[in-house]
């Protein structure tokens, strides 16, 4: 670690993996309400456990990007952190409400959580991801402003590369975006529209920046390639991913009451959209083989070249599946529409932050890598949670594709429950596939628990 302030980076990775298995147990527990419907009601209803689940997957994310910006950026500008302090502060701000948060949610009936954190000032609860009271909010954006002051600050009094600069861009848009979250009109169609200003452009935009900028950070490190090489193809991806997410979010407008132009807007450029994840693909392949370095964290390597690969995968063939509008007329709010959101959130943001941690904990604790058996777990719990993720992927599929026919496209429709009776098998075997995912998880975690003989010490360099 070349940098003291780095350490922060610490307990923002220890947060988001305990939030990460968190998501996953809500996870399982509505796979499992998806085939056994009064499995833990009325303890925990199916719409509590799913806004816990993806409010948890948002909030561990938020915590994995922050420390991955907190790690990488003094070493980037050749300083130590702007005000260390404050990224303290907030770290601990921004855990209490998103604890708080999920608390509510559990304990609290969401009318009443809505009630007593006084909804009817300001109204923004009720929308799907965006479910936090809106006094929580709030805490986000502070916490949000706070981090971008910290991480600013110190990228504008220290050296300026292209990695820090496009993840400040991605970082500047994740806030200025969410801000939309607070624009809560009575107009339906007003209301959807600006919703995806936050959920498309946060996921299909401004985070793929911040996906980039890490992914080329730790590739930069683990291989040795000049970093000029890696600069260019980052420019290439970022301006692929911001022509075509951008105006790519029309693929939202199709069916909710918007002009017939976003139809041909949404599906020529979303169309695109695949075009940087296969970029990045061939961005890391190409790095690694050019290495001038055999880095000694090789479940580092494991994991980023596995971030390029699902991304692609997940983000873009799995998106483009469905993309188009007269394919879109019959499947979205279908199973698949489930099984693209879960490899491309798994692929792109999950993976990338698993890739950072890989990298940098053991740099904090002093070392350049995990000892080797160490790594051995490691890299069975990549290859244990991306083959689980390939086969929810799968059964969503499979399931998804059993809906559209049945229910809307076969002569005689069934019913949206008669159609859930028919694909139950799917659900299982996603519900089974769930479970290897968690155990590839505990493995991750486990990985770094293992002593052995430690990989090369590195010195700190302090002001």
């Amino acid at each position: 670690m070349k940098y003291e302030s780095q350490a922060i980076a610490k307990m923002y990775f220890i947060a988001a993996i305990g939030l990460f298995i968190g998501q996953i147990l809500f996870g399982l527990i509505m796979g499992l309400q998806y085939v056994m419907g009064d499995f833990l009601f009325p303890e925990i209803p199916f719409n509590v456990a799913r806004m816990v689940h993806t409010n948890l997957l948002i909030v561990w994310l938020l915590f994995g990007f922050m420390g991955s910006a907190y790690f990488l950026v003094p070493e980037e500008s050749e300083r130590e952190l702007y005000a260390p302090w404050l990224a303290k502060l907030m770290f601990w701000i921004f855990l209490a409400a998103g604890v708080l948060t999920i608390l509510g949610y559990l304990l609290v009936p969401y009318a009443t959580l809505a009630e007593i954190t006084m909804n009817d000032l300001l109204p923004t609860m009720g929308r799907e991801f965006l479910e936090q009271p809106t006094i929580i909010k709030i805490g986000i954006v502070i916490v949000v402003l706070s981090f971008l002051y910290n991480i600013g600050m110190t990228i504008l009094t220290g050296r300026k590369t292209v990695i820090s600069l496009v993840l400040l861009t991605g970082l500047i848009g994740l806030a200025v975006f969410f801000l939309f979250s607070f624009y809560n009109p009575n107009n339906v169609v007003l209301d959807k529209y600006f919703w995806w200003w936050v959920v498309h452009l946060w996921v299909e935009g401004v985070w793929e920046l911040i996906l980039a900028s890490i992914l080329a950070y730790v590739l930069i490190k683990v291989t040795g390639v000049d970093r000029e090489v890696i600069e260019k193809w980052l420019y290439i991806i970022i301006a692929m991913a911001l022509i075509s997410g951008l105006i790519g979010t029309g693929h939202h407008f199709f069916w909710i009451g918007t002009p017939d132009y976003w139809q041909w807007l949404g599906s020529i450029f979303s169309a695109l959209e695949p075009i940087p994840f296969f970029m990045m693909t061939l961005f890391a392949f190409n790095v690694v083989n050019k290495r001038r370095r055999d880095h000694p964290n090789k479940a580092a390597v494991l994991w980023a070249l596995g971030t390029a690969v699902m991304s692609f995968l997940g983000a873009g063939v799995w998106g483009f599946l469905h993309t188009l509008a007269p394919i879109n007329y019959y499947t979205h709010g279908t199973q698949i529409t489930a099984a693209h959101g879960h490899m491309a959130f798994y692929g792109a943001y999950v993976m990338v932050v698993l890739t950072m941690i890989s990298y940098a904990m053991p740099i904090i604790r002093g070392n350049k890598a995990n000892n080797a058996m160490a790594q051995i777990y490691e890299m069975w719990s990549f290859w244990l949670m991306t083959v689980a993720m390939v086969f929810i992927t799968l059964f969503l599929t499979g399931a998804g594709i059993l809906q559209v026919y049945l229910q809307r496209y076969s002569d005689t429709p069934l019913s949206f429950m008669a159609t859930q009776d028919k694909i139950t098998l799917f659900y299982w075997l996603r519900e089974i596939a769930g479970v290897v995912f968690l155990i590839g998880l505990i493995l991750y975690v486990v990985s770094f628990f293992i002593k052995g003989e430690e990989v090369t010490v590195i010195e700190t360099k302090t002001f």
